[in-house]
């Protein structure tokens, strides 16, 4: 018999710049984690440990500091019973999300009560793309599926669209002015948790990359990232022979209008309604149903875009267009062109 899968709390760590010089580069990834497990166990005095089922952690670049399973190592690094298991999964930029959807199907089936999900990243310390894959390192495959990088993709999503880089960076300013009003108005005060060093020295306690101020004037000067990988590299005749109506790409995106590259972690309380019960937990949303959807390998980030193929196995859940939908965000095109089908 199946029971709901609901979310208790919701925590993340700061997001600290991705660089060698950003304020999380000296904190270990399995310490962003056994952070955010303390501050659950910490919120919750009612919650007995020896209770969480698992620990389930989006990672998507699964190696050196983040590999060998980083949720079991942080589940045994955080003092938690050793028989809370812990797993690592990786499904790129939607692997933290998959994990919620991991650990709400194991409580909605009865085969588990109560699970810690999210994901961490330090792409500080493990960049993006140090672990390889057939796409990245091989040639033939790459060639062979239309693999391009996302700077790429993005910047032919913006070419098929018709997004100017006036319209990119525009969308870009007013992102930083959205989020920059979000931190003013306190509306990450409860979810943010501040990282410290294991001394209890502040490390950083609020999100690193905001940048106020930023305008689409002062962003026009900066040079596209991916001008010189697309033609000298070949990544633009790549794409175009799968795209071969298109003239030429349009390279519009750099570091200021582009998703951040930052370090961070962040963990979902998932259970059903008895364990809340138990553990005095409140529900704060509740999860229904979850579906996945593969895209255009060559442009990728147009995935959240069309409604799921399948539809929901669950004859009272909302509809596709008021349900949660995620978007990558990764680039101003994406997040423009998501919202453009949605209407």
């Amino acid at each position: 018999m199946s029971t709901e899968a609901y979310v208790y709390d919701a925590i993340r760590t700061p997001r600290g710049r991705g660089k060698a010089n950003g304020a999380l580069h000296g904190t270990k990834p399995v310490d962003l984690v056994v952070g955010l497990i303390h501050e659950t166990l910490r919120r919750f005095p009612g919650l007995d440990p020896a209770a969480i089922d698992d620990i389930v952690l989006g990672v998507v670049s699964p190696l050196g500091d983040q590999g060998a399973d980083i949720a079991r190592t942080a589940a045994v690094l955080a003092g938690l019973p050793e028989t809370v298991a812990g797993v690592q999964e990786n499904r790129f930029c939607a692997s933290g999300l998959e994990a919620v959807n991991m650990a709400a199907a194991k409580i909605r089936s009865g085969w588990e009560d109560l699970v810690l999900a999210g994901g961490v990243e330090s792409m500080s310390r493990v960049p993006m793309g140090s672990d390889g894959g057939a796409w990245a390192l091989d040639p033939r495959t790459g060639h062979a599926t239309g693999f391009v990088p996302q700077g790429i993709g993005a910047d032919l999503i913006a070419t098929l669209e018709g997004f100017s880089r006036h319209d990119v960076d525009s969308y870009a300013a007013l992102s930083q002015e959205r989020a920059a009003a979000a931190w003013k108005d306190g509306r990450f005060d409860r979810s943010v948790v501040p990282v410290r060093d294991r001394a209890g020295l502040l490390v950083l306690d609020r999100d690193e990359h905001i940048r106020p101020g930023t305008t689409a004037e002062g962003l026009a000067g900066l040079k596209p990232s991916f001008a010189q990988a697309g033609e000298l590299a070949g990544f633009d005749a790549v794409a175009l022979q799968k795209y071969h109506w298109v003239e030429r790409i349009d390279h519009v995106h750099h570091a200021g209008n582009s998703s951040g590259i930052v370090d961070g972690a962040a963990l979902v309380v998932i259970g059903g309604e008895k364990a809340g019960e138990r553990h005095g937990l409140v529900p704060r949303a509740r999860i229904v149903s979850a579906a996945v959807s593969g895209a255009d390998p060559t442009i990728m980030l147009t995935g959240p875009a069309p409604p799921p193929a399948r539809p929901s196995p669950r004859p009272d859940s909302p509809s596709t267009r008021s349900a949660w939908s995620r978007s990558t965000r990764r680039s101003p095109p994406s997040s423009c062109a998501t919202s453009r089908t949605w209407g």
